[in-house]
């Protein structure tokens, strides 16, 4: 059979194993501070696309690598995806009471609980990801670049810092200057960081990985875009959240600032450069370059 005839039953194959490696290493439900525990699986197994660590072993499978540090990595990199998500939904932020399809964690767990459960996963993605010295001591020196990519990606110079031009901007009109450094940070430098990881625990040069900080880049903010198009074009039952969100919060989008084809044609441009870029590097994995043009191109 042909990879698109099998890449929904591929794709969902591999999102079955992830979710065993994320079941893994989230901490056992005990102890008298037990109910954080509950909120964080709660909230780190509702679903989703598991698109971080995904791209990240795929990535990683790119440049053929042996580590078996990809895993607590790959658990890493949803639990700091999921915090943002936890935080993101809370009352001083977007103030959303689902995700996914089901409650959010505040809405669950109360507030406190949320800005503890986001909390914990920040916390608990960098203490598993640690456990890959002890897994493989001889690949130190990688697994110390890995954390330095995944705690620059997700901090003030990257996604952290991208929430904070977001949240300060809400409700003002923004350039389309200032709306591409917020999806760069907000959501593509997790991406890349996803992928980077990948390619350096895969043994990638140095060169190699700035082409693949490149790809996902423009595979990031497609996809943010996309998200933006999905907010006026989709329908509640179908994202698993409310749609006209952005909206609601008055936050500008491509879609408010250039319109819904002007939108869709750089969601389009970028997707176009991103897969350009892999052809470029050397090896080949045929569910990568299609994992990448369908989260693109999602309905959903």
């Amino acid at each position: 059979m042909s990879l698109n005839t099998d890449f929904a039953a591929l794709r969902e194959r591999k999102v079955k194993e992830i979710e065993d490696i994320l079941q893994e290493y989230l901490p056992r439900q005990k102890g008298r501070q037990k109910l954080i525990m509950e909120a964080m699986a709660y909230s780190l197994m509702a679903g989703g696309k598991r698109l971080r660590p995904m791209l990240m072993r795929e990535t990683y499978r790119l440049f053929r690598g042996k580590s078996k540090a990809i895993r607590p990595f790959m658990a890493a990199i949803e639990m700091v995806h999921t915090y943002s998500l936890v935080h993101d939904d809370l009352p001083a932020m977007d103030n959303d009471d689902y995700r996914r399809g089901r409650k959010t964690t505040h809405v669950v767990y109360g507030e406190d609980m949320g800005i503890l459960a986001g909390d914990a996963l920040l916390n608990y993605a960098f203490e598993t990801a640690f456990k890959a010295f002890v897994m493989e001591p001889e690949d130190s020196l990688m697994i110390g670049r890995a954390l330095a990519v995944l705690g620059e990606k997700a901090g003030i110079y990257g996604m952290i810092g991208g929430q904070v031009i977001d949240v300060k901007n809400t409700g003002r009109a923004v350039s389309g200057e200032v709306l591409d450094t917020i999806y760069e940070l907000k959501t593509a430098a997790l991406i890349e960081a996803s992928m980077m990881i990948g390619a350096v625990l895969g043994g990638a040069s140095e060169e190699e990985v700035k082409t693949v900080e490149l790809i996902a880049k423009q595979l990031g903010i497609a996809f943010q875009i996309q998200d933006d198009i999905l907010d006026v074009t989709g329908t509640k039952e179908a994202l698993g959240k409310p749609v006209h969100s952005d909206e609601k919060n008055e936050k500008t989008t491509y879609v408010t600032l250039l319109g819904l084809e002007e939108a869709e044609k750089s969601v389009d441009e970028r997707s176009r450069e991103a897969i350009k870029l892999l052809k470029k590097l050397p090896g080949e994995n045929p569910f990568l370059t299609e994992l990448l043009t369908q989260l693109i191109h999602r309905d959903r």
